[in-house]
């Protein structure tokens, strides 16, 4: 009797193994509804344990009745018992809070909107007759706009333009200071002052560059422009003010 039931074991447990289908599914986020990936996906009944793939779908074997627990770091764990082979759909809640999107401003205002404040304090010289063509048409046929011939012509109207062309020429400087500023050439060269502010000097950027190139390009630009700095620290330094003697009688 007794060499039965070693027989008896493995025909129960080899049954019962064969009993085993796959169970498939996916895992979301309970919160946002996102699919979430590397979330271990553990039959507690059998023991066997896998991953989810980075879509957020799984694989298991289970038997009918068995145990399933999700386990992921940043969410709480799921407990589902297998009813059926229908595929699943696990919702895991995430243990850190959600907070509400908020937008901050800050105090320090950047280029454009420098810009464009500057523009509304000094709305006359962008006013219309700033930008009044020379030509008007009315009714009496084409002629010569005196209000733009006065703006062009006039004292009043040269001090505007060359106003205009000082805080378009500021904006522009300003543009590049608030792309190429120390912190962020300091990240990618690792200079300190003084060299930091030796090698900006030398290789500022030009207005162009700042606006049409993109994060890459312009990274690419600092490292290339460290190593040449390197080369030759020397560069592009400006020649010494000549000595100035004065004759005191």
């Amino acid at each position: 009797m007794k060499l039965w039931l070693p027989l008896l074991f493995c025909m129960v447990y080899g049954s019962a193994f064969a009993q085993q289908k796959e169970v498939t599914g996916i895992v979301f986020d309970k919160e946002n509804k996102v699919r979430i990936a590397r979330v271990n996906v553990r039959n507690n009944t059998s023991g066997q344990s896998v991953y989810n793939t980075i879509k957020g779908e799984f694989t298991i074997n289970a038997n009918l009745g068995d145990v399933l627990i999700f386990g992921k770091a940043d969410h709480h764990s799921d407990t589902i018992t297998v009813k059926n082979y229908a595929p699943l759909a696990v919702y895991m809640k995430a243990t850190a809070i959600q907070l509400k999107e908020v937008t901050i401003r800050d105090s320090v205002l950047n280029p454009q909107r420098r810009y464009l404040a500057t523009k509304g304090e000094y709305g006359k010289i962008y006013g219309s007759l700033a930008n009044q063509d020379l030509l008007s048409i009315g009714q009496g046929g084409v002629g010569f706009s005196i209000d733009a011939l006065y703006n062009m012509f006039s004292r009043s109207g040269k001090n505007a333009e060359h106003l205009k062309e000082i805080i378009d020429r500021d904006y522009r400087q300003s543009v590049i200071d608030y792309r190429f500023n120390k912190s962020f050439v300091a990240g990618i060269t690792f200079l300190k002052d003084p060299d930091l502010t030796d090698f900006m000097f030398k290789y500022r950027p030009s207005y162009y560059m700042v606006t049409t190139a993109n994060e890459y390009e312009f990274v690419a630009y600092v490292r290339t422009s460290l190593r040449r700095y390197k080369r030759n620290p020397k560069a592009f330094e400006l020649a010494p003010l000549p000595t100035q003697y004065i004759n005191i009688k």
